[in-house]
């Protein structure tokens, strides 16, 4: 084990929601969620110049979107997905996460509310998210303005979200100057519960349980958000199984060492690194999935997404 945990966080994990799939429903995810952003409303969140609440063209009809910006010169712009494993999660929960990601980079950052399962199960949260892709990439000048460093980014589902929007960005022949993946959902064949896809995984055991996320809820998030078993084999929800990753945008991958979905997202840096891709592999020692949003009460925490951001930012000023 390269790094104990974070004893701050080991004390932050009891407090965390999301832990019992027995009884979660959609929108006790969804309502825990938004409580948790609600609890620190006395914590005067970053300062951006300006937030702005617009629509954005989705797969079948708008979609709610807010965007940040740090300042009103020409800058790159970033599409940035929420993560709450599909079901939960939404513009209110990470509205930090997207202020941190626009003053750590630059960027005018672009956050969508994509449709969620149940309500709308795969591909609905993938078609929106691409969507939303190429409606920002058709109006960049009303965003950051500069055609050639637009990237996408994301956490957990958020970050699969990003990933599979990436490639078909590739396909449509839609130019990304990056990609940031933070502890990304990869590979979703088995929907978590099937013994030797798990085996694959060695993470999926070591952290299955008391990590905050669980190996059971991620189970519990594959069977909402997919109808269909099979479609677990789809790179659309499971990138990690696309045919090929040549020509993907560069990437910076984090994963975090006490999380189920670790070894997942290091084979897909590796995958991206073989297929020729530049990619930065953030290993998160010490922490657990979600850190990306503790960074207010863990020094480490903070470090560690700060690094990455700036990787992600080299991503996006270098196309500049």
């Amino acid at each position: 084990m390269p790094a104990p945990l974070d004893p701050v966080v080991a004390q932050i994990i009891p407090l965390l929601p999301l832990r019992d799939p027995g009884t979660m429903t959609p929108q006790s995810a969804r309502d825990a969620l938004r409580a948790l952003a609600a609890s620190r409303a006395a914590v005067p969140p970053p300062a951006v110049k300006s937030v702005e609440d617009v629509k954005l063209k989705g797969a079948t009809g708008p979609l709610a979107a807010r965007v940040y910006r740090a300042s009103d010169a020409k800058a790159p712009t970033v599409v940035f997905f929420h993560g709450g494993g599909w079901v939960a999660g939404d513009l209110d929960t990470h509205d930090r996460q997207a202020r941190n990601l626009a003053i750590e980079t630059g960027a005018v950052v672009v956050s969508v509310d994509y449709r969620r399962p149940p309500e709308v199960r795969f591909p609905g949260a993938f078609e929106d998210a691409f969507a939303a892709v190429s409606d920002v990439a058709r109006r960049i000048d009303a965003f950051g303005g500069d055609a050639k460093s637009l990237g996408v980014a994301g956490d957990s589902a958020g970050g699969n979200l990003a990933a599979c929007a990436a490639i078909a960005c590739r396909d449509a022949g839609i130019a990304l100057a990056g990609q940031m993946l933070v502890y990304p959902v990869t590979d979703v064949l088995g929907g978590f519960a099937d013994a030797r896809e798990n085996a694959r995984f060695p993470s999926r055991a070591e952290n299955a349980e008391g990590y905050f996320l669980s190996r059971g809820v991620m189970e519990w998030f594959c069977g909402h958000y997919l109808a269909d078993k099979a479609d677990g084999a789809d790179w659309r929800v499971s990138p990690l199984r696309a045919a090929s990753l040549a020509d993907v945008a560069p990437a910076v991958v984090c994963t975090a060492w006490f999380d189920p979905l670790r070894d997942e997202g290091t084979a897909y840096a590796k995958a991206l690194s073989a297929a020729g891709v530049p990619t930065t592999h953030h290993p998160g020692h010490g922490l657990i999935h979600g850190y990306f949003g503790l960074g207010e009460a863990s020094d480490t925490a903070r470090a560690e997404a700060q690094r990455a951001r700036a990787d992600f930012r080299t991503l996006l000023v270098h196309c500049v």
